[in-house]
């Protein structure tokens, strides 16, 4: 009850919200519970691509009351429409969240080709900065900005035959640091989060056992797990951290 109305007031932007599975959903649901106004961007065509589908994006915008974009961050200006979208639709912005990853079309050493590598990156790294930049731009407070990437973990421990995306996934990890020095001044904050295996249908029994094993509570993490952190990152009890990538993994022995 003490953390309601936390974010009363304030306008977040997050990446990635379009399977109620998702991180993406949760992080959405628990800035909405903390009293933010919502603008979400989706791209159902990746997963209506992947094994596990695609859900109504209309069902899941009205679940969580926001209004959303549909747009694939893939492309060099999507992120500057993206921003001005939510300041139409709010006027401004304080919060972003790059939930949004581009999964599947990777491979490992032998397998990989330049195109792979360049669709990850335009995703996954590429996008996700301009999306910081964007959001700076526009900002005009002095104080309360907040920016969270997402990361993979992909510094603590190889991820086989994901080449491409565990590169472009630790180009995010790597630059907060940069990006944190650059906006400090303006009162935003800069991190990540690493929320390790997290079960978002996206799994085989194979995997999921195997992770199980290595896991001290023997369950993946659950969307939800890391949205409470990011949400909290978010708020002004956070205003202190910046320029760090948080892993929040339960425990997870590679």
């Amino acid at each position: 009850m003490r953390l309601m109305g936390l974010l009363g007031g304030r306008v977040a932007l997050v990446t990635g919200v379009s399977r109620r599975q998702g991180i993406g959903y949760a992080i959405a649901a628990r800035l909405a519970g903390l009293g933010a106004e919502l603008f979400v961007q989706h791209h159902v065509p990746h997963d209506a691509a992947q094994p596990w589908g695609a859900d109504s994006v209309g069902e899941v915008l009205a679940e969580i009351g926001a209004p959303g974009l549909g747009v694939d961050l893939a492309e060099a200006d999507a992120p500057d429409r993206l921003m001005a979208a939510a300041v139409e639709a709010h006027g401004h912005v304080d919060v972003l969240v790059c939930n949004h990853a581009r999964s599947g079309g990777d491979g490992p050493l032998g397998e990989l080709n330049a195109a792979m590598l360049d669709a990850h990156y335009a995703v996954n790294t590429r996008s996700s900065i301009l999306l910081a930049q964007a959001f700076a731009r526009q900002w005009n407070g002095t104080d309360g900005g907040r920016v969270v990437f997402m990361t993979s973990g992909q510094n603590l421990g190889p991820m086989p035959g994901e080449i491409a995306y565990a590169a472009s996934k630790g180009a995010l990890a790597a630059i907060v640091a940069t990006l944190s020095h650059e906006l400090a001044d303006r009162g935003i904050t800069v991190n990540a989060v690493n929320p390790g295996p997290t079960d978002t249908g996206w799994a085989g029994p194979e995997l999921t056992d195997f992770v199980n094993e290595r896991m001290p509570s023997k369950r993946w993490g659950l969307p939800d797990d890391a949205a409470r952190l990011v949400s909290w990152l978010c708020t002004a009890d956070a205003g202190w951290i910046t320029g760090q990538v948080i892993n929040s993994e339960g425990g997870f022995r590679r």
